[in-house]
């Protein structure tokens, strides 16, 4: 298996639970993870044990530069470096998921008659998925409403750890891993895997009447992202942290969440049941308020511009939620409704269906 998703978590997680799971039907089995040099694989990947074989990233520009006329080279070098690849490994199947390396994949492999299969996270597809679509019947999606040819809904995979959580039970280790106590209402902030600056200063602002009230914060300010200043030490604790690798723990952690709306964002939540106040990204296409609608919708979460996000809307809205412990509740139960927590299996499934059948239906 070769699993094209590279340069940010939200390309890369899924494929690497995908993996999981395929390993899961069959220990013996062979997985590949193409990658470029850019993207946060470099990192992820090795780091759970999966082979990364890279591929010249070939970007392309949004506006016509002089930098259009050096694409068609650099991609059929791409190109050329996948189908050498896929010919090393023997592939019984390309399974891509967006992303820079994803459009060489799916071209290296039409060319060497490798089975395609397209996963989207989002509900608008990027241009890789567009095309690969246009390559293959075998196309799963992550939100329901994504408009590609044969698109089939299943969810979007996510970790083993995430999918196995039950937050009840692990909520008091949970807090003590990060330092919280156990009986006080809890708001987990984050902003996506590199932070967002945004969430960080209105969160930030607000702290003074957070501890008045008795909320305790863990908040994940991103690994690029400084604070100018940390609330000083006291009771409740705002804890400040520049990562963390266990997310899990941090759900587990939480009563309620401030963040974006990234795609795996969403799906991680609603697994595990999490209500959320979403702050979409204000740039690109929209689709981080497409995520979240749904679940907003569904009385899971709450939905707030970025223009709008202060630390007066956040004490105004998120803290009298954060004291109503049945509103919590109701709100987790909506969010929980709504969330898949097998789409690594099916799509595990259907891929080595696919595979053994050499890509025929």
């Amino acid at each position: 298996m070769v699993l094209a998703g590279g340069g940010t978590a939200g390309h890369i997680e899924p494929a690497l639970a995908l993996a999981d799971a395929l390993r899961k039907l069959d220990p013996g089995i062979g997985i590949t993870c193409l990658g470029t040099e850019r993207g946060l694989e470099t990192r992820l990947v090795p780091a759970r044990g999966y082979e990364l074989a890279m591929v010249p990233a070939v970007p392309l520009p949004r506006s016509i530069t002089p930098q259009l006329l050096t694409v068609p080279g650099r991609l059929a070098g791409a190109i050329n470096s996948a189908a050498g690849i896929m010919d090393r490994v023997a592939a019984d199947v390309l399974v891509g998921f967006g992303g820079y390396v994803a459009t060489p994949a799916y071209l290296g492999a039409r060319r060497r008659g490798v089975p395609i299969v397209v996963h989207e996270a989002n509900p608008r597809p990027g241009l890789a998925n567009r095309l690969g679509a246009r390559l293959t019947e075998h196309v799963f999606t992550g939100h329901p409403d994504t408009a590609l040819p044969h698109a089939e809904y299943v969810g979007i995979p996510l970790r083993g750890e995430i999918v196995a959580l039950d937050r009840l039970s692990t909520g008091d280790k949970a807090r003590s891993y990060f330092g919280l106590e156990n009986d006080r209402p809890t708001l987990l902030v984050f902003g996506g895997s590199q932070g967002a600056q945004a969430i960080n200063e209105a969160a930030l602002a607000s702290a003074p009447v957070l501890r008045r009230a008795g909320v305790q914060v863990l908040h994940v300010v991103g690994p690029k992202n400084t604070v100018a200043s940390e609330p000083p030490p006291g009771d409740p604790q705002y804890v400040v942290l520049p990562y963390v690798d266990r997310m899990d723990l941090a759900y587990a952690a939480a009563d309620f969440v401030l963040c974006r709306a990234g795609a795996m964002t969403c799906a991680e939540l609603t697994a595990v049941g999490l209500p959320a106040a979403y702050v979409p990204l204000p740039h690109g296409n929209g689709e981080q308020r497409l995520n979240a609608a749904p679940i907003v919708e569904a009385g899971g979460g709450i939905l707030v511009d970025n223009a709008d996000l202060t630390a007066e809307w956040i004490v105004q809205t998120v803290l009298p939620v954060l004291l109503d412990p049945e509103r919590v509740v109701a709100m987790s139960e909506a969010a929980s409704r709504i969330g898949r927590k097998d789409a690594d299996a099916v799509l595990a499934r259907k891929v080595a269906e696919i595979a053994a059948a050499g890509g025929r239906r």
